[in-house]
């Protein structure tokens, strides 16, 4: 039963993060780089009323993945959330006055059925709640550096590239919040104390503020078409890394099956990046910015 709990609390995720990316990404592409402020695109946005209906959103959003998380693995949860790309390419072909083309839902329909595949035959498992704390240490010794390395090349590479590194570091630090929040889930039955007194909670607040701020420098910084493919990609990934790595969660398979899963591994990946570059409609951009 906790079973498909999780997977109906990752599925209205899903939704929810469809309508909360599609929305505050034509926000911030309206976002002209002399408007950019010390905390980045979000300075501006926060003037913008359908950024602000987005961002609610997509924090409804994070509840019922946190709710997921509570219930299910990593691997699962992350693994349902790609479907979101399956809401959001109707909604962004909409609102960019669009037909959506017969390739995308040719990929749609190869993205559904990796889906299935994988949570059919690979059966991902549950491992612990929490990473050792060594455990973490190491993830911030290899991933800082990889970070930085991000930020640096995105400082000096404008436009499309820029916008690239930034939607990978997004991604990344996206998949460590998800590892992070079903650690944060599993005390919340503990009381406060617990909450309040874990590195876990902190940690949290301090990646998952860094994502958002990198999220939406992502969208600003140049064509949709090149950051959002790279967030969308690099999340589950690095989630699915961590929760095998640090949380001793696995795909149950053996045999044949193993070959079945890699097969529907590659193509949700390829399937993600088709479809995510059909979502990322750049709008026309408005004729009076809000000031």
């Amino acid at each position: 039963m906790a079973h498909l709990h999780a997977i109906g609390f990752a599925l209205v995720a899903a939704l929810c993060i469809a309508f909360s990316a599609v929305s505050r990404q034509r926000e911030a592409a309206r976002v002209p780089d002399g408007d950019l402020g010390r905390l980045g695109a979000i300075g501006s946005l926060m003037r913008r009323p359908l950024w602000w209906l987005g961002t609610a959103v997509g924090a409804g959003g994070y509840v019922f993945q946190a709710m997921a998380l509570g219930r299910g693995s990593v691997l699962l949860v992350q693994s349902l959330l790609v479907s979101s790309l399956l809401f959001a390419l109707p909604l962004a072909a909409t609102l960019a006055g669009r037909v959506i083309r017969r390739s995308e839902w040719l990929w749609a329909l190869v993205l559904s059925v990796a889906i299935v595949v994988l949570l059919v035959v690979g059966d991902p498992r549950q491992g612990k709640q929490h990473a050792a704390g060594w455990h973490w240490a190491l993830t911030a010794a290899i991933g800082l550096p990889f970070l930085a390395a991000c930020l640096l090349g995105a400082r000096r590479r404008p436009g499309g590239r820029r916008a690239l590194l930034l939607g990978i570091a997004a991604g990344a630090l996206f998949g460590v919040a998800a590892v992070l929040t079903k650690g944060l889930v599993a005390l919340l039955g503990e009381g406060p104390a617990a909450v309040f007194g874990s590195a876990e909670t902190y940690a949290l607040v301090v990646v998952g503020g860094a994502a958002v701020v990198l999220q939406q420098d992502s969208y600003q910084a140049g064509a949709l078409q090149a950051s959002l493919p790279a967030a969308t990609v690099t999340e589950p990934v690095v989630a699915a890394a961590l929760g095998i790595l640090l949380l001793n969660e696995y795909f149950d398979v053996d045999g044949p099956q193993v070959v079945l899963l890699a097969l529907a591994l590659a193509a949700m990946i390829t399937a993600t990046l088709a479809l995510s570059r059909s979502a990322a409609i750049e709008p026309a951009p408005d004729p009076a910015p809000i000031r």
